[in-house]
């Protein structure tokens, strides 16, 4: 009996990693424990969370910095304590954001070009969480709409520009939230927390809309939105990992659940919505795996695995605006090594110089289309898309970013408690001896 082998214009897709001088060499990795990707790119630069002692920081690289990287590498170093995740702003390339353990949520403005010397102030700084904060993520359809979550449990939407809060999801976790991720048209949002649930909610709400039980191990989960489905990655019971599809209509039972293997580092999702293809990444594994996705049983189909020897602690994929279409490029990751970022090219094997329109649908544009205000108001839009075919010049929209001024609340740290409370008792003395004065005075004027 013949086997009918399926027909799929991605079977063939290959993983190509970059020559050694094609990569980012020296780099000094955070060697945080938290469950972050550590990397986040957009079409100009990548941002890589720093190893530093006495705070936190990270670096911001051009793409075209390929090489060894400078031992004085130029850092963003205004956290008090670690950075544990960073974003680009979606619509203006030059703007970054970082959260930190320090409670603080701070947005960077970043030279044409790069840096060239180590930056400590921000634009913006954004305080009201009261624990660590773990995760950033920007929407991809508002203006200046950041998301947040906190170990204390709560899920908070910022207009960064005015530096004020949207809404806050404070009801609803019980436990630290592991992972938050937008839809594609940024009008919900999936988290996964500690307490082995998933849920999906609308941020400017403050309910949750549905929750299922994810995960049965007791290591992190991840969660992400593909078209009209949930995917989650995590460990069984029995430690292997795993990943599941939701249908958000039901979320009391997955569509699918599937075993990968029982290897320890937990599987990063990321979903390419152009193809339809979803990728998992594995920490400390030195492979990727990946999938195309479909909407009726059994949801997905095993492409193929991109394989090296060098282990992966953390993973991100740059815009597919940037991916270089005359070499049938569909996506490209950027891997975070200790001390390297190893960029990964996947390419479908195709001989013709033709524009292959049919690998290239119309992408994310990376342009606007609500503002903060119409967004946290109920307004919702699809994103704007562009045309990746050869001539086609993308249409420059600059994204102008004026902070408004924050007063700072009072200092947090035990030091920094201390020394305010020794200003604070200099000046009560300072005021109690004007007092006695005064008091002199109008007592001398008295007896006249």
């Amino acid at each position: 009996m013949s086997k009918v082998v399926r027909s799929s214009k991605y079977r063939h897709v290959f993983g190509q990693q970059a020559k050694k001088e094609e990569c980012y060499q020296n780099l000094k990795v955070t060697k945080s424990a938290w469950d972050s990707n550590y990397i986040a790119a957009n079409t100009k630069y990548f941002g890589v969370i720093w190893e530093a002692g006495g705070g936190g920081s990270f670096a911001v690289i051009p793409h075209e910095n390929q090489g060894k990287t400078s031992i004085n590498t130029p850092l963003f170093a205004g956290h008090k304590s670690a950075v544990l995740d960073i974003a680009f702003h979606p619509f203006n390339e030059n703007l970054v954001a970082s959260v930190s353990e320090d409670c603080n949520v701070m947005i960077w403005g970043i030279p044409e070009n790069g840096p060239t010397a180590t930056i400590t102030e921000p634009l913006q700084t954004l305080q009201g969480h009261k624990r660590k904060v773990g995760t950033c993520s920007f929407n991809p359809v508002a203006n200046n709409v950041l998301a947040t979550s906190s170990g204390d449990f709560a899920v908070k939407t910022w207009d960064v520009e005015a530096g004020s809060v949207l809404n806050s999801l404070d009801q609803g976790h019980t436990d630290i939230i592991v992972s938050v991720e937008w839809n594609a048209n940024g009008s919900q949002m999936v988290s996964t927390c500690k307490d082995k649930k998933v849920r999906l909610f609308d941020p400017r709400s403050n309910t949750i809309t549905a929750e299922a039980a994810c995960h049965l191990g007791i290591k992190n989960t991840r969660g992400i939105f593909l078209r009209d489905t949930i995917l989650t990655t995590g460990f069984s019971k029995t430690s292997e990992r795993e990943f599941k599809i939701y249908d958000p209509r039901n979320f009391t039972d997955p569509l699918t659940t599937t075993s990968i293997d029982s290897a320890s580092g937990l599987l990063m999702p990321f979903f390419d919505a152009d193809n339809s293809i979803l990728y998992l990444a594995g920490k400390g594994d030195g492979n990727i795996r990946y999938y195309e996705m479909v909407s009726e049983a059994p949801y997905f189909h095993y492409l193929s695995e991109f394989k090296t020897a060098s282990p992966q602690r953390g993973i991100c994929f740059i815009p597919k605006r940037a991916c270089n279409v005359s070499e049938c490029e569909i996506a490209r990751a950027l891997k975070v090594t200790p001390s390297t970022v190893e960029p990964i090219s996947f390419r479908v094997p195709r001989k013709s110089d033709i524009f292959q329109d049919d690998l290239y649908p119309d992408t994310y544009a990376g342009e606007p289309v609500l503002t903060s205000q119409a967004w946290a108001s109920g307004s919702n839009a699809e994103p704007k898309t562009c045309s990746m075919a050869p001539g086609f010049v993308k249409k420059a929209v600059v994204q102008e970013f004026k902070p408004v001024a924050q007063v700072q609340t009072g200092p947090k740290t035990e030091k920094e408690l201390r020394d305010e409370y020794e200003k604070l008792k200099t000046r009560v003395a300072y005021l109690e001896s004007e007092i006695v004065k005064k008091d002199a005075k109008i007592k001398e004027l008295e007896t006249k």
